[in-house]
This record gives structure tokens, C-alpha cells and sequence, in this order.
């Protein structure tokens, strides 16, 4: 065995064994009668691996690496049961390779390059071509994953790294640009369950000396949720347990004894952490309030900080809600402080009620959108100068340059608007908040396209002529830019109740009413 590798690993089946002491060939610890039930239940060949038939086609990457058909470096990017390090094992067994493995959590640049450089010497002697396996290879600094690059260039090794992050995110791209990726999938509940059956029939496993009840095994299979070594090591837990107490069969009240709370898969640093999050915040924009609450429920028992889930809230309740609901920015700030005011797991209630808020609440985005327009425009270098009469008077000086003058003080009309200029030249007319119908929003959706008439000093709309049957009576004047000067009021609409001219009466609009513009029948 190469000196080089960081620990050991078992001779394959019917291979001469290794001397006394050495501890097995290749890099791992060799499996015993006492291993835990996952590693002897390891599958011996390429047949018995289960839940990956994507990649064991007749001519897959994942097939040629194990037979040694082609020397191509692979990462396997999976979730932790998936089988990463059971295909290493196979690598290691099924060809007439050099196989070193090493796990990222302790070994370093110095390690990795010895490995490289005997790997070297050897190929230049004719030897063996060497496989290295690295475990937890996202676990690597930049520098380390760095020392790979030339070796796996010239395929002075043959890499195979295991990961459980997205490499997209945690793997250099020379490095992963040098290797094929191979995307392993959480095994369904049909595999875990004809795995669960494998060891209690094996002789490897249980060897048909306990039986395993169908419920007892159905808690199993939905423990696991696609982990097989979580399957397994809770069907070893309540072997034992069954065993203890002289029964023949594992029961259902067996299991849940043996493992009493089903651990969450969630990395508050990992690829979890954001897929969990993308799915609270695409089921509160579906509308969906028992998804949200449900990976509300999986974040707090992970153990997410709920601070990062308070400010999602904070920042979904604009984005998605926006003007359709403008009171959900203030629930959704009112638990961001209860977050910091009473904490956990208290505060979970008021979460939970924010959460709610937010999923049931109608939907606009057009805050999000608006703004987006407008910095779009700001970017590609729209928008000229401060018009002149919005520039600051209030220091000596400014009203000889100019500033100010001309300025039209909005409150000294009676309506609270006056036609003005107040955006720069190059953006006269520019629309960027386009409101939607969905609740609060739908009056502002009637007033916005009056509003936006009397401050461009645009001319109303010609009016429809429609046949009528009964005399109708004549409809309001459309109100007019003030001409006076400021200071001077502004016409009322008779009949208005003494508001300003199709402005006030935002409740009526949100009736079905008409406005003395008549703008609700736009």
C-alpha cells in the first residue's frame, strides 16, 4: 500500500488480504462484523447500486469511470446518502487502478501534492494510473483546489471528488471546466424501502433474524426522506433495540423509540439554505399559505436565523405585495422588531402571523417593476439636468441663478396639484409605475391616470359616444390646469361635496363609482 494515502480501505471480496496490522488497502478502513450496518451493506458491484439509473446507462461516464474504461476526472455533486462514497468504493475495487482517498476536512496543499508527485513517478516508471478521491472537495480553499489543476490537466491523477454543495458555487470553474459533473438524485421511497429489505435479509445485515413490520418500515422509509444511510442506521438502532428486549420482529413502536425525531436536511451554509428560502418565498407569492407555513416550520427547526427569515418578510412585502396591500410592509416590519424584541421560539408566533399576512394578502408587483424601470433608465444615461424651477432657492445667491423661479406650490391649489415639470427633459412622459387592479391598488389605479394628466397639463380624453335610449344627464367638465397664479383657488365640481375635482372620493372608485372626470368608466 502507497504511504501516501490518509486512510485505509478494505480489500475487495476474494482479494488477498493485507498483512496484520496495515489496516486495509487503497484508503479506507476495511469492513468488519462490526462496521456500522451502512458501510457493510455498501453494494459489492455496479449491480447493486440503487436510485441512480441516470447515470448507469451502457456507456455513462459514471459506468466507464467504475469499469475503468476511460480516465476522465468527475465530481459527484449529491445529498448526503445519495451514494458519493459507495461509488468510490466501487472505483476503488473494480479496477486495476491506484486508488487514494483523501477527505478534504483534514488533509491540506502538502498532502495533495505528494499524492501528485508519487503519482507522477510512477506514471513515468509505466506504473498504474492513479485515482484520487477527495470527500467534502467544497471543504477545499481556493489554494488548495488551486494544486489540483495541473495534475488533473495532464491526468497525472484521475480525480474523482465527492460534494454535497452546489460546485457551481463552491468548486473553482478551472477546476470544475477539467472534470465531468454527475449529478446524483435523493433515492426515491421505492429504493430506500428495497434497500431497507436488502439488509434485513442479508447476510451483511441482519441476516433474516428480525422482521421487519410493514408500518415500522413505512416510519423508516419517510424518516430517511431519500438519505439511505439514515434508513439504514435507524433500521441497526432498532434491530438493537428488538433484540434487547427478545422480540423477533422491529414493530413500529420499536422504531420510533430507537430514533426518536427525524433530523432536518437543511445547511444554514449550503445549497438547502437556498432552495429552502427560494420555496418560502415562491409559495407566499403563490398565494400558497400552507406551503409557507410549512417551510416556515422547516427553517425554524433547522435552526435558520430568524432574523434572515424576518428581513425575506420585510423585503417580500414590497416586492410582492406592494400597493395591493400597503399594511403588509408594516406587519412584516412590526415582526422584523419582534424578532429582535422577544426572540426565539416565541417569536415564531409572530412569524407565523406574518406569514400569513403576506400569502393571503393580494399581489402587485408594480413597486418592483417601477423602480426597476427607473434605474434602467438612470443606467443607460437617461435624465438630464434638475429642471430649473425644482433646483434649491434656500441659500443666498440661488434666486440670481435662477433657482426656483417659477416654481408652482402645489398645496395653494384647492385639488393639491398643479401642472409642472418635474422630471428632466429627456424623461417627459416617462411611465414607470404601472398599478395593477388587485386590492388597495384598484384606486389607485383610477386616480393615477387623472393624476398624471392635470401634472403633464395634457387634454382630456375624447369622450365615447354610445347610443342612448334615456336622456342622460351631462357629464362633470373635466378639470383644467389652474391658470391663475398661486395662491388662487382652483374650480370645484358642483356636486362634489366641496372636494377637488376628480381627486377626492377615492371610495367611490373603489365601489365602481365615477369620479367628475368621469374617469371609472376608463
Amino acid at each position: 500500500m502507497e504511504s501516501d494515502a490518509l486512510f485505509s480501505l478494505g480489500e475487495p471480496a476474494g482479494a488477498p488480504s493485507a498483512p496484520a496490522g496495515s489496516g486495509g488497502v487503497d484508503g479506507f478502513t476495511a469492513v468488519g462484523p462490526d462496521s456500522p450496518l451502512p458501510v457493510r451493506m455498501r453494494p459489492a458491484n455496479l449491480d447493486e447500486l440503487v436510485g441512480q439509473d441516470h447515470l448507469l446507462a451502457p456507456g455513462a461516464p459514471l459506468r466507464q469511470l467504475v469499469n475503468g474504461g476511460a480516465p476522465m476526472s468527475v465530481i459527484l455533486w449529491g445529498p448526503p446518502g445519495s451514494g458519493k462514497t459507495t461509488i468510490a468504493h466501487l472505483v476503488a475495487r473494480a479496477t486495476d487502478r491506484r486508488f487514494v482517498a483523501m477527505s478534504a476536512l483534514s488533509a491540506g496543499v502538502k498532502d495533495v501534492r505528494a499524492v501528485i508527485e508519487t503519482a507522477r513517478r510512477q506514471r513515468r516508471s509505466g506504473g498504474p494510473q492513479t485515482v484520487l478521491f477527495i470527500d467534502e472537495v467544497h471543504r477545499f480553499s481556493k489554494t488548495q483546489q488551486d494544486s489540483l489543476l495541473a495534475a488533473v490537466e495532464d491526468r497525472t491523477v484521475t480525480l474523482l471528488a465527492a460534494t454535497t454543495e452546489n460546485p457551481y458555487f463552491s468548486v473553482i470553474s478551472p477546476l470544475l471546466s477539467r472534470c465531468v459533473l454527475l449529478t446524483l438524485q435523493p433515492l426515491d421511497d421505492d429504493a430506500v424501502r428495497g434497500l431497507l429489505r436488502r439488509a434485513v435479509a442479508d447476510e451483511r445485515g441482519l441476516g433474516g433474524h428480525l422482521t421487519l413490520q410493514p408500518a415500522a418500515e413505512d416510519h423508516l422509509v419517510r424518516l430517511a426522506a431519500g438519505d439511505v444511510r439514515k434508513a439504514l442506521t435507524a433500521l441497526e438502532a432498532a434491530a438493537a433495540s428488538a433484540t434487547a428486549l427478545g422480540a423477533g420482529r422491529i414493530d413500529l413502536g420499536t422504531a420510533e423509540q430507537a430514533v426518536d425525531v427525524a433530523a432536518v436536511r437543511y445547511d444554514r451554509d449550503g445549497d438547502a439554505h437556498y432552495d429552502v428560502i427560494s420555496a418560502f418565498i415562491k409559495s407566499m407569492r403563490g398565494s400558497d399559505v400552507d406551503a409557507a407555513l410549512h417551510w416556515l416550520a422547516r427553517m425554524l427547526v433547522a435552526g435558520e436565523d430568524a432574523r434572515f427569515i424576518a428581513r425575506r418578510l420585510v423585503i417580500f412585502a414590497s416586492e410582492d405585495v406592494g400597493m395591493a396591500d400597503p399594511s403588509a410592509l408594516t406587519v412584516a416590519t412590526a415582526a422584523a422588531h419582534a424578532v429582535e424584541y422577544v426572540g426565539l421560539p416565541e417569536v415564531q408566533l409572530n412569524l407565523a402571523q406574518a406569514v400569513i399576512h403576506l400569502a393571503t394578502a393580494p399581489k402587485s408587483n408594480s413597486a418592483t417593476t417601477a423602480i426597476g424601470a427607473a434605474i434602467a433608465d438612470v443606467r443607460a444615461g437617461r435624465g438630464g439636468p434638475v429642471p430649473r424651477t425644482l433646483r434649491d432657492a434656500h441659500y443666498s445667491g440661488a434666486r440670481g441663478l435662477g433657482h426656483g423661479a417659477g416654481y408652482r406650490y402645489p398645496h395653494d391649489d384647492q385639488r393639491g396639484v398643479v401642472t409642472q415639470q418635474y422630471v428632466p427633459d429627456d424623461l417627459v412622459g416617462a411611465d414607470y409605475y404601472q398599478p395593477s387592479q388587485h386590492g388597495a391598488e384598484r384606486s389607485v389605479a383610477t386616480r393615477l391616470p387623472l393624476l398624471r394628466r392635470i401634472v403633464r397639463g395634457l387634454p382630456a380624453p375624447a369622450a365615447r359616444t354610445e347610443p342612448a335610449t334615456t336622456p342622460v344627464a351631462p357629464a362633470a367638465a373635466e378639470p383644467v390646469a389652474p391658470t391663475t397664479r398661486p395662491g388662487t383657488p382652483a374650480p370645484v365640481a358642483a356636486g362634489n361635496g366641496g372636494r377637488p375635482a376628480g381627486l377626492g372620493g377615492a371610495g367611490a372608485a373603489e365601489e365602481g363609482g365615477t369620479d367628475a372626470a368621469g374617469e371609472g368608466q376608463q
